[in-house]
Formats: structure tokens, sequence, C-alpha cells
């Protein structure tokens, strides 16, 4: 695929301005921006006067090494033209934390600093995370001055819940820094090679229930299923993931539909695809179930050396998914004759693609070794590599597969 096509993988290369105002939650902004850093963003730092009140300009320059923009009239020299340059060559504005002043402002179009300069020059998307005191949040004029910004297309970043500075407890508190990176890294992938379609993925194993304390369960962490949500993020897809109980905290722009048992899974998989265009299992979905949950727990009895299970077969999802126009791959985690077992399920369960890959070697780890089976092309094996970087591969593979089919 050329290279023009491809889609940014995260925050690399990415040019990130980033404005921090004036409330207490601007040292919050110091975290986000070294972890916007880490992931490879090139960031530039615009304050507020009120912000360098709270943190230092220093703090800003260190974590990014790059010059602190605190006045309108900065950066006129040296071939760059101030906030126009920061304008030009932004590819997000990011304002957190964002006050009730700054919104006020941004609302109204007031130019009178370096950041509202920059906001009103820019032709970047703009998201915002609000951070204020509760009743300042709901207060009429606030929440019309958001409405009056989203009709505009910024995208706001919700506050949450929680102890605020003034010591009471309610909403305002800044967006968790996940949260915030999940939404930043949604609007730089929108207008993708995905945008407008829709995908459904599955994660993490599913939990057969015994008795109310114990199940039959395994290993899976539910990685993959994670990097794949990204990396369809970054292709600028809506995705909705269907998560399994090994799936830990999830901080992303996806729509997260929690489930515990394989029909659960299948359940939700069946409603969710009926307005999908894409269908990914990489969720390791238990074979069988017991036949019979018992309503108490089980206990052993005096000199029981064993127990027996009567088990069921649970449904095969991906197989049983049948909705015209959806484009299914599946994912094969074998012990042995690795290809052979994979492209028998790929027949047999009407796939586009299969992932191919050793269950001993994948599951619990960071890092898989996959080969990928088409229906209609020679299979590609890939070397060892994140799982991050296996799944922008296999996004890649399905944005081809779906251009060659819009062309047939």
């Amino acid at each position: 695929m050329p290279d023009s096509l491809l889609p940014r993988r995260g925050f690399s290369g990415a040019t990130i301005v980033l404005g921090v105002t004036g409330g207490i939650a601007a040292y919050k902004a110091a975290d986000l921006t070294s972890k916007l850093v880490q992931a490879g963003a090139d960031v530039h730092v615009v304050m507020t006067d009120a912000a360098t009140r709270f943190v230092q300009p220093l703090t800003f320059e260190a974590l990014t090494h790059q010059p602190v923009f605190t006045d309108v009239f900065a950066g006129w020299s040296d071939g760059g033209r101030g906030h126009v340059s920061l304008a030009a060559t932004a590819d997000l504005l990011l304002i957190a934390p964002a006050t009730a002043d700054i919104i006020a402002r941004l609302a109204a179009g007031f130019v009178d600093d370096m950041l509202t300069a920059v906001a009103l020059a820019t032709s970047a998307p703009i998201a915002i995370a609000p951070a204020m005191e509760h009743h300042m949040w709901h207060h009429p004029a606030t929440q019309a001055n958001l409405a009056t910004l989203r009709a505009r297309g910024v995208i706001v970043i919700e506050p949450e819940r929680g102890y605020l500075a003034s010591g009471a407890s309610g909403d305002g508190r800044l967006a968790a820094t996940d949260r915030v990176l999940a939404q930043a890294r949604a609007v730089l992938g929108a207008g993708g090679p995905l945008a407008g379609r829709r995908i459904v993925i599955t994660a993490g194993g599913t939990r057969e229930a015994l008795d109310p304390v114990r199940y039959l369960g395994n290993g899976s962490t539910g990685t993959m299923g994670l990097a794949l949500v990204d990396a369809a993020i970054d292709c600028g897809a809506q995705v909705t993931l269907i998560a399994g109980p090994t799936v830990g905290a999830i901080a992303s722009a996806a729509e997260v539909i929690r489930i515990e048992s394989a029909q659960e899974m299948a359940d939700a998989v069946w409603r969710e695809t009926t307005s999908a265009d894409v269908l990914i299992m990489a969720a390791a979905v238990a074979d069988f179930r017991p036949k019979v949950q018992s309503e108490q727990k089980i206990k052993k009895q005096p000199g029981q050396d064993d127990l027996t299970l009567d088990l069921v077969r649970n449904p095969d999802i991906i197989a049983e998914t049948q909705v015209p126009g959806l484009l299914k791959v599946g994912f094969a985690a074998e012990t042995e004759h690795l290809e052979q077992y994979a492209r028998a399920k790929l027949d047999a369960k009407g796939l586009a693609m299969i992932v191919a890959n050793d269950a001993a070697r994948t599951i619990g780890s960071a890092d898989s070794e996959a080969t990928l089976i088409f229906a209609e092309r020679p299979a590609r094996s890939l070397p060892s590599m994140a799982k991050g970087e296996l799944a922008g591969v296999i996004l890649d593979e399905i944005v081809a597969l779906l251009r060659t089919e819009v062309a047939s």
C-alpha cells in the first residue's frame, strides 16, 4: 500500500499545540505533555498568563525541549511568525485544562492572548478538556458556550465527577490523562482510510460459570484486541469493542460493551454487526461451557477423588455471524499444524482473512509472530513484532481488502 494511503500510528510524527490555562488542574498538563512526547508527538505548549501562576513554563520546556509561548508577540524571529506559524503547523490544538474563561473567550471569538490567537488562526481540529468547579461547569453560560463550540466542530472531552480543589465532590474534574490521550488520538485519526466505516472488535477471554464462584477460562489478556482498537481508530473507523472479563481498564474512544460468557459475546456480536462493515474476532472464546451451572458452590465430598463435568458446545460466533457485505477477520491460536488448521477455519467460517499464531507464544505475551492467511491470495508470514505493530499491519490489510471489495 502506498505510504500516502497509510494512516498515522497514534501520535507518532504528529504536531500537537497544547494549550494550558489557569486552573488548579494545570499541573496535570505536565503528565499529559510527558506522555504525548513519549508517544512520539512534537509538542508545543502555549500557556495563558494565569496558567504560569500554577506551573512554571520551565516545566514544559524541560519536557518538550521546545520554547513555551506565553506572549502573543513571541516567536516573531528566526523565520517564525508567532501564532501564525503555530497555527499552520499544528495537526491538533488540544487545550487541557480548559477553564470556563477560555471556553467563553473561544466561543466569543476573542483574540487577546497567544492561545486565542492560535485558536482563531488554525485550520487544525480543536479539542478541549474542561476543568472547573461543579457549579461553574453547570452554569447556563458555560453550557451555552460549549454548545457554540461543539457546533463549530470543537471536540469536548467531558470532565469527570470526583474530588475537586474546593474540597467538594462534583462534576468538573479534568478527565484522566489516558482519556484525554484516547480522545485526542481519535481526533487525529478522523478522516483516515476507514472514515465512515464501522468495525466491531472482540477482545479477551470469556468465563463459563461452573457455580457462583468458579468458572472455566483462559489466559487471554485482550492485548491484541486493544491494539486492534487503537489501529482501527488511527484509520478513522468508528469502533465498537466487545470485551471479556479478562480485559483490564480500557481507555479508548471506542464504544465498549462488557460481557462475561461466550453466549453473551455472541449476542453482542450478532446485535452490533447488523450495521457494521468489519468484524474482527480477536477474543479467545471458550468452545464449551458446563451443561449445568450449579446454583450453589460445588463442595468436595469426603473421599471424593475426581469430579466429572458435562460440557456442551458454545456458539461458533464468527461462523454464525451472517451479515451481507460484512468482512470477517478471525484469529487462529494453534499448538500444531498452524497453517493447515487456520486455512480450514478460514474456509469453514467464510472469512476474508485469518491471523494464525502459536498459542503458547502469543497468549499473554507482548509480542506475536503471525501468518496472515487470505481467502483469495497467498499467505503472508510476518516476523515477531509487538502486538501494536501487528495490529497496524492487520488494519492495513483490512483497508486493502475493503478497497478490493469496492473495486470489484
